[in-house]
């Protein structure tokens, strides 16, 4: 889900709850106590050089029962982080402790927030000889000639 995306949703809404993958609620306790701009600069591991640009929420639950962030406080943060970190109209991920903090994306259902599962990838797909199979949309590995990867070979 995108910032603008968020920001319409909230307008409508009378109270915020998020949803974890597992279906449980996020306390309706919780605090945003971030609302940030990330920027990763990395090489992938076909050495290609990219950058990505997300916004983060950060929520958080501790003892303090008597306060509920309302949409339109929520709205009021984004709004100011907007203008404040020159936040532009990217994918928002969040951060929730669980055992330790979990990046999730976002989507909503039924006027709540699902927190779905983010999963790690690799970009150089072709580099590293593996490619998507059209029939089945899952990852095969194409062996190389001697099945090896060699330095600088392009592959992972």
């Amino acid at each position: 889900m995108k910032l603008s995306e968020i920001k319409t949703h909230l307008e409508r809404l009378d109270q915020i709850s998020f949803v974890l993958p597992d279906g449980s609620l996020v306390p309706s306790h919780f605090h945003v106590t971030e609302v940030g701009k990330v920027n990763k600069h990395f090489i992938d591991c076909g050495g290609t050089v990219r950058n990505e640009e997300v916004v983060n929420f950060q929520l958080w639950d501790s003892v303090d029962y008597d306060h509920r962030l309302h949409p339109e406080k929520l709205l009021d943060i984004i709004v100011l982080s907007e203008r404040v970190l020159e936040i532009g109209d990217h994918e928002i991920e969040v951060e929730y402790q669980g055992s330790t903090i979990g990046k999730y994306g976002l989507d909503i259902e039924n006027d709540a927030f699902i927190l779905t599962n983010k999963a790690t990838d690799c970009l150089a797909k072709e580099k590293c000889g593996i490619e998507v199979s059209k029939s089945e949309n899952q990852l095969k590995v194409v062996a190389t000639a001697a099945n090896t990867c060699t330095p600088g070979g392009g592959c992972c």
